[in-house]
């Protein structure tokens, strides 16, 4: 379980190891390493199960650390929040070393996440990206598309960043249509996730298409296609928020029969 208040006072406990987005495997299997003091370099992070934990960003992996990804495929449910804070907070720290005002290196501060400028006194925090991602829906069928970045054969729900100005519900207007060339009626919330690659916040939607005639723009999107419920290609893995839409319309889907 885990709790987000900063452990700062702590002076040791568990730790995680990270570097390229990659985690060490602990003694145990898991990504906690056995307690051990904390060095300056440390980021208190959270509590674990009670337990303080620290950051360590190192400068290289491990040939045999495991990236996000692959961790996510092995780790219980219920390690997503712990796992998803550590790559935020790790991409957070690599990438914010330097004022973005004025280029001054920049100081962490231990008592909230945050990096300060001596020199303007500009203060930032971790960089968190909202996005939308959709299961659009036309009766029972589903549609599902794929991407360049795909591993080959899997269909996914569509997703996109929501730009400056824009409310989720137009950008999950303006995705589908943009994506696949269908307008959309009713659109309704479903939850979000944190998505830790690198720091998206996905807010998920199911959406009614007006119509089944797709286009798809041959860029982001490489193929689109309905899905009968009965007959689905290969899908998103189980802890994506993608897959819970799914397999929650799934669900809505036999409970109506």
């Amino acid at each position: 379980m885990l709790r987000r208040d900063l452990p700062v006072d702590a002076g040791g406990g568990r730790v995680i190891r990270l570097a390229e987005g990659r985690v060490a495997p602990a003694p145990d299997g898991g990504i906690l390493q056995p307690s051990m003091p904390w060095t300056p370099g440390m980021q208190p992070l959270c509590y674990w199960d009670d337990e303080p934990v620290a950051l360590s960003l190192e400068e290289a992996a491990g040939e045999t650390w495991p990236d996000g990804r692959g961790w996510l495929g092995r780790l219980p449910e219920s390690w997503f929040a712990l796992l998803s804070t550590a790559l935020q907070v790790g991409a957070w720290l690599r990438d914010h070393r330097y004022c973005g005002r004025c280029g001054t290196a920049a100081s962490r501060l231990d008592s909230e996440f945050a990096m300060q400028c001596e020199r303007c006194g500009h203060r930032n925090y971790p960089r968190i990206s909202p996005c939308i991602i959709t299961l659009v829906t036309h009766g029972d069928a589903l549609l599902l598309a794929r991407s360049p970045r795909f591993p080959p054969g899997r269909y996914s729900t569509l997703a996109g960043f929501i730009e400056p100005g824009e409310s989720a519900e137009e950008a999950v207007r303006r995705e589908i249509f943009e994506e696949v060339g269908l307008t959309v009626g009713r659109v309704r919330y479903f939850k979000s996730q944190a998505w830790p690659f690198p720091h998206a916040l996905m807010l998920g939607y199911f959406a009614e298409a007006a119509t089944r005639r797709i286009r798809i723009d041959g860029v982001e999107i490489t193929d689109a296609a309905w899905f009968s419920p009965r007959k689905l290609p290969q899908l998103p893995p189980l802890y994506s928020i993608s897959r819970a839409l799914i397999e929650t319309h799934l669900g809505e889907v036999r409970a109506s029969q």
